[in-house]
């Protein structure tokens, strides 16, 4: 409005005076060092973010900066996420049952609950099977198994049916893509899949050991369950499935091109699963 009104005048019907005007058009085109600094960190915070897929908050962001040589104040990195628009996950909405454990079939003891905690791959696997809801075609259930030292998903299978065919082919792929030892322990709840003569008779061949959960006890799978949640933010909340053919591929690229090989994870010293199989 300069070529309309005078500065005197403009200063005057806003209440603020010329000194501060000039001061404030000075800050505009000089910028201080704090503020130069916080314009870089935003454009890599907003490279970062995008390259998560947008669902980094900011614990994430300040590892991915530290793996690159630089360190700044997760408080700082919230401000300029907010500052920006930028968030991180959001909370989910419904769960759906999807373990029977009311059936005859044997059931194994809980070997996990008495070993410590796998230091290398391959020794433990869990397995556990989760729900995707679709817009056409009702829900689409997903059988995965993780090795449990590197939170890695090694095998997987989407399905319309829960049923013991669901998975065998998520124990194929596990097996296909690891070739296992024997011994390897292999973790889940007491779900009618899981404990059928099929399914018992495929680790025995595999020459796997069977454990599973306490009855109605989800804590003894907790990273199944810790990555279900992780799945469900990243993707399943924030996208509209409208087919089980459109969920399944979106599915397997998030497994196999992002949370695999990129996602960080805080329980792996903000490594990603791949990174941290390398350097054991």
């Amino acid at each position: 409005m300069k070529g309309e009104h005078s500065l005197e005048a403009l200063c005057g019907a806003f209440g603020v005076s010329r000194s501060g005007y000039y001061d404030w058009l000075k800050s505009r085109q000089h910028p201080g060092k704090r503020a130069s600094e916080d314009a870089q960190i935003s454009q890599d915070i907003a490279r970062i973010h995008a390259s998560s897929r947008g669902t980094y908050g900011s614990p994430r962001i300040a590892a991915s900066l530290r793996s690159e040589g630089r360190r700044h104040g997760r408080s700082r990195i919230a401000r300029l996420m907010r500052s920006n628009g930028l968030c991180g996950r959001q909370k989910g909405r419904y769960r759906v049952q999807t373990t029977d454990s009311n059936h005859d079939h044997p059931i194994a003891p809980n070997r996990l609950a008495a070993l410590p905690a796998p230091q290398r791959p391959n020794e433990v696997w869990v397995a556990d099977i989760t729900y995707i809801p679709t817009e056409h075609e009702h829900w689409l259930y997903l059988a995965a198994v993780m090795d449990l030292a590197s939170r890695r998903i090694v095998g997987w299978a989407m399905s319309a049916s829960i049923d013991t065919q669901l998975v065998l082919d998520a124990l194929a792929m596990a097996r296909d893509q690891r070739r296992p030892p024997t011994g390897l322990l292999f973790h889940s709840d007491r779900g009618v899949q899981y404990a059928s003569g099929d399914f018992r008779d495929a680790l025995q061949a595999a020459s796997l050991v069977p454990s599973m959960s306490r009855k109605a006890n989800c804590y003894d799978n907790a990273a199944m369950e810790s990555f279900w949640a992780t799945l469900k933010l990243d993707l399943v909340y924030r996208t509209r499935f409208l087919t089980h053919a459109d969920a399944h591929q979106q599915i397997f690229d998030y497994i196999a091109r992002f949370y695999n090989t990129q996602r960080l994870h805080s329980a792996l010293g903000y490594l990603s699963p791949a990174q941290f199989e390398q350097q054991s």
